[in-house]
């Protein structure tokens, strides 16, 4: 190219020290992305950045954050701005569940999940959005869930209701701004193999979910880099999970509360 350097697409990914955040990390280096890795623990964040550099000469930066901070997006974007940090695509991925039922749960506990589940990914798309726009490229994946689909039942009340607003979200933004040179791609993933059942103590009840249910990390990543490049606005992964988001839609909402409900009660904590 006449000596002349280009610059590489970058992304940014939040929750990117585990699961699926860290997931997307090495399929976007792997596609030639520079990233931006977000998240609470430096050293993870750390590690990953010199095994992406290594393996593909991915050049990240890493910012420590805490999303339940009120503070935490715009101060993420004016850490960006300072270190002369451009970003073409942003992953909403950073998220947990809170077991037990609305009531049972403190409401500090309930804010934090807000913030880090709801109000950050919008607030850091209204933020990084018009770069994406004024550059006539850009990538927003916000990483709902199957649960934003199907009738929400007992316990972890606010976790279906977020995913729902994301899905949402993701659609209106999506005929915004597609014609911009911007995909937005709502992703919507099922029982995923990470820590996520760890952190909210959920292991030992998840586990007993047959193997057909389950998709790993890598194969999650590698279906939403492929569904944004292609302007996908909403992805069900996997074969299982799409036949559920559909059945869901086609029984009486009655009968399908019932039979969400029954299942549930084999991983989710009601009380």
């Amino acid at each position: 190219m006449n000596g002349i350097a280009v610059s590489k697409r970058r992304m940014l990914i939040t929750g990117a020290s585990a699961g699926i955040g860290e997931a997307c990390a090495r399929t976007w280096a792997k596609n030639g992305w520079d990233l931006v890795l977000i998240a609470r623990r430096a050293e993870r964040l750390e590690t990953l950045a010199a095994e992406l550099k290594s393996a593909h000469g991915t050049a990240s930066a890493i910012v420590v954050s805490d999303l339940a901070d009120p503070l935490a997006p715009s101060r993420i974007v004016d850490e960006l701005r300072e270190r002369g940090l451009l970003v073409d695509g942003v992953i909403n991925n950073a998220g947990y569940g809170v077991p037990g039922t609305f009531q049972s749960v403190n409401w500090r506990t309930h804010a934090d999940f807000l913030r880090v589940l709801l109000w950050a990914p919008t607030e850091l798309t209204h933020h990084l959005l018009p770069g994406m726009v004024e550059r006539g490229f850009g990538r927003v994946i916000n990483v709902a869930s199957l649960a934003g689909l199907v009738p929400s039942t007992a316990g972890h009340t606010l976790y279906g209701a977020t995913k729902s607003y994301l899905i949402r979200f993701s659609q209106s933004l999506s005929q915004e701004v597609k014609h911009r040179g911007v995909h937005v791609l709502a992703l919507c993933p099922g029982f995923t193999f990470s820590e996520f059942h760890d952190v909210n103590g959920m292991r030992s009840k998840v586990s007993t979910m047959p193997r057909f249910m389950w998709m790993t990390a890598n194969e999650v990543a590698e279906q939403a880099y492929g569904a944004s490049e292609n302007g996908a606005a909403i992805l069900v992964n996997g074969r299982f999970n799409r036949f559920v988001a559909a059945l869901t839609k086609l029984l009486p909402e009655a009968l399908a509360l019932k039979l969400v409900g029954r299942q549930a009660k084999r991983f989710r904590q009601s009380e």
